[in-house]
């Protein structure tokens, strides 16, 4: 299936073909956006990975619920300023946190049982080729 016949979904059915292809072009730039968050989620990732493997070999705590708090209330304030319902950008921040927390206890088991530093452990580190 083609992007533009994704994009199509059943409105070419029942839609006059000038609104048709406006909606295409409308969900033509949702599907750009979408693939950017996906781009920028995954960068975030990478950069908590880091942060996992850091306090992993420096025996931090996964969690920091002081950073998580200041960072709610950041994200809330920028999702006002960006006219963002404010209560949805926090429960989509503490989908991400709770995620990114996952994953840095992960890193933390893997060092404490394989008895090295999640630093020196290539399957840790994702920057560990670069």
């Amino acid at each position: 299936m083609s992007s533009s016949e994704e994009r199509a979904g059943d409105a070419a059915s029942y839609v006059e073909p000038a609104v048709f292809e406006e909606l295409l072009s409308m969900r033509s730039s949702i599907d750009n956006i979408d693939a950017t968050l996906v781009y920028l989620l995954a960068e975030r990732f990478k950069a908590t990975q880091r942060v996992g493997v850091l306090k992993a070999a420096h025996q931090l705590p996964p969690a920091d619920p002081a950073r998580e708090k200041n960072q709610i209330a950041r994200l809330k304030r920028l999702a006002e300023d960006a006219q963002l319902d404010p209560e949805f950008a926090e429960k989509f921040l503490n989908f991400i946190i709770e995620e990114v927390i996952r994953h840095h206890q992960a890193i933390s088991a893997s060092a404490q049982t394989s008895g090295h530093s999640p630093a020196q452990n290539p399957a840790q580190n994702p920057d560990a080729d670069r």
